[in-house]
């Protein structure tokens, strides 16, 4: 007999616990750092395009798939299709990415609960720029350390999923989602006052079409993709706990603005800093861990700023930690029947042993000569791997077999369901069928060296 699928207790619960999902590391970590990378405002445009008229049409049709089949990644699309063998291929892309992801999420976690601690003890005080990032590098080259604060997170996250959905999942992602947004609109408040800050308003939000790329659009289709957590499972399983009576287009809607906009007051948090205090906006995967902490050696009351900023980072990271451990988790006892317990443990200790070369890649103790052959390491490869490669593939086949192998009336029904948006049905399937398949294999083409869109758009 099929257990009784546990559900939401509320339409606000699953908005706070999605929102909690996307917004975590891939907001307040990736984001900014990509921005930088990127050069600003242009891609701040493309990132926001992608987030609603990409991104978004397909968290609706993420959500749709899941609440119509109640099963997890795998389990939905082995319903929905009859259990062909082409159309498990989405949901099995999604649980590898939510693997792949959480091997590497909780590395840079790992590093946020580290930094609480140095915050407990007022690190950054009387510390040069150049001292605190410093600091980072010797983090990020200390394996040992690195290991052991990856290894305490994962224990974490392991912690809050063995519950369940609404004890743990859903009861945590309430308070760390909304005091994390407290917290971002307080810091920026403060980050007004930097002489950096109209640079870098100008930086996030003025369009230098001089150094478009199309390669930029890319990455900025794989950043949406990242930070509304599509193509890893997330969306589908989260969508199985949804009641019929919720409406998927508004909450996909809200989800959508919450995540541009904590993505945004991030980098107004952030990029004030960076030009404040002589930062390069390049500065990559460190970024928050070497601007913030100047931040706070300015502010009043900097031990407890300070440390509930790094407490509310490691909150965030976990709300999306135990979405992707959910992802896998929820498989394994969908397929195999396994209890609860079994699969989270087992979950956990796959993906803190698989980010073991993550955790080291900084240091040379393991795969030394990886960056020499692959032009990156082994974090950065994992983390290129994901963002451009299998959740654009994973979306791509997620739009097709949504746009165009269920059946259309099957799709209106589940999209009508529950919505006081029924007149966005048309347009969405649109989008679903034809724009958002064109647009990801376009950029496809481009990334694999088919097409040189770049110098096809000179």
């Amino acid at each position: 007999m099929q257990k009784t699928r546990e559900h939401w207790s509320n339409q606000l619960g699953f908005i706070l616990a999605a929102a909690g999902s996307a917004i975590g590391l891939g907001t307040l970590w990736k984001v900014p750092y990509v921005i930088g990378q990127n050069g600003g405002g242009l891609f701040v445009l493309f990132y926001i395009f992608c987030i609603f008229f990409i991104g978004t049409p397909i968290f609706i049709a993420e959500l749709i798939l899941g609440r119509k089949a109640q099963r997890a990644a795998v389990g939905t699309f082995i319903s929905l299709s009859h259990n062909s063998g082409l159309w498990k291929t989405p949901g099995w892309l999604g649980v590898i990415s939510a693997f792949m992801i959480m091997s590497f999420y909780s590395v840079v976690a790992g590093w946020g609960l580290n930094y609480v601690f140095m915050c407990l003890n007022q690190f950054y005080l009387g510390r040069s720029p150049s001292e605190i990032s410093q600091i980072f590098a010797t983090i990020e080259s200390s394996g040992d350390i690195t290991l052991f604060w990856n290894f305490l997170f994962t224990v974490l996250t392991i912690g809050l999923v063995y519950p369940g959905v609404r004890e743990g999942i859903e009861y945590w992602s309430k308070f760390m989602t909304s005091s994390l947004f407290i917290l971002l609109v307080i810091l920026c408040c403060y980050s007004i006052t930097l002489e950096g800050f109209e640079q870098a308003v100008h930086f996030i939000f003025y369009p230098d079409f001089s150094n478009f790329k199309v390669s930029g659009a890319l990455e900025a289709l794989g950043l949406s993709f990242f930070t509304l957590s599509l193509g890893q499972g997330v969306m589908l399983t989260y969508g199985s706990y949804m009641r019929r009576t919720e409406d998927i287009p508004k909450t996909s809607g809200i989800i959508g603005l919450s995540i541009t906009g904590a993505s945004l007051l991030a980098g107004l948090m952030i990029f004030p800093i960076i030009f404040s205090f002589g930062f390069k906006p390049q500065e990559g995967a460190g970024l928050v861990f070497k601007t913030l902490p100047l931040l706070f050696g300015k502010l009043p009351g900097s031990l407890v700023l300070s440390t509930s900023f790094f407490t509310l980072f490691t909150f965030a990271a976990l709300t999306s930690a135990i979405a992707l451990v959910e992802v896998v988790a929820a498989n394994f006892i969908d397929l195999f029947g396994w209890n609860r317990k079994k699969a989270v443990l087992i979950t956990g200790t796959a993906t803190f042993i698989f980010g073991i070369p993550s955790a080291l890649a900084k240091t040379g103790w393991l795969f030394p000569n990886w960056q020499l052959i692959y032009g990156k390491n082994f974090f950065e490869t994992v983390d290129n791997l994901v963002s451009v490669w299998l959740l654009s593939i994973g979306g791509l086949m997620i739009a097709l077999f949504t746009g165009w192998k269920l059946d259309k009336e099957l799709i209106q029904e589940e999209f009508m369901d529950g919505t006081t948006w029924k007149w966005l049905f048309k347009p969405w399937l649109f989008f679903i069928r034809w724009v958002i398949p064109i647009a990801i294999l376009l950029i496809i083409c481009h990334s694999t060296g088919l097409i040189d869109m770049d110098k096809w758009m000179r």
